[in-house]
């Protein structure tokens, strides 16, 4: 992978970044770190934001723009979406929410199966978060005291739930059904909502 694109990739992974942090991390220089991120400005794919701190200049930090999101997304996005407006016009909105329904009945029964052997609810996301990353979202899994996030950093079927919101509404309640009624599932952070990634807060009711 070039070095310009492990950069993006990190950034897409891990959110906004410095130079320095970087450079570190990549074991490249601070001034040919922000050389590439000059080279990504006026391509469009990064900005930035000067954060104040305590003492000394602020800091730099980077972030992908929408344009830069974009270098991520999914490559059938539009094969997709013209898909689901042949279903739409032929079938009317219900067959389309048939379509729907049915992948996420067999979403579910996939997840359901490779869950089976879970002894309790971190084995569970676990992997499930194992299945999300296999199917390109960019998944981890935390902890936040009680509570787990797992979170999404990319949308690979973001193009086609921007046109059809059931898409995503259906994959909070295929997390939900998979979970039961004692785990309560809440989306915190939704890409479609303009944010950086999904999150989802898992707890115990």
């Amino acid at each position: 992978m070039k070095t310009i694109d492990r950069i993006l990739y990190r950034m897409k992974r891990e959110g906004p970044v410095t130079a320095k942090m970087l450079a570190e991390e990549f074991k490249l220089t601070t001034m040919g770190v922000r050389q590439h991120m000059l080279g990504l400005e006026e391509d469009g794919l990064v900005d930035f934001e000067d954060v104040k701190v305590k003492e000394g200049r602020p800091t730099r930090h980077w972030h992908l723009t929408p344009k830069g999101h974009k270098r991520f997304a999914d490559r059938h996005g539009d094969l997709i979406i013209q898909m689901l407006d042949s279903v739409e016009e032929l079938f009317g909105r219900s067959g389309l929410d048939q379509v729907v329904e049915r992948r996420e009945n067999q979403t579910f029964e996939q997840y359901q199966a490779e869950l089976a052997q879970a002894e309790n609810l971190e084995e569970k996301l676990q992997i499930l978060t194992t299945l999300r990353e296999q199917e390109g979202y960019m998944a981890e899994l935390q902890r936040d005291g009680e509570d787990f996030i797992l979170i999404e950093n990319h949308c690979p079927i973001c193009h086609a739930a921007e046109h059809c919101p059931s898409l995503c509404r259906s994959e909070l309640t295929i997390f939900q059904r998979l979970l039961g009624k004692d785990i309560q599932v809440e989306r915190n952070e939704h890409i479609i909502a303009g944010e950086r990634r999904c999150t989802y807060r898992i707890k115990k009711s």
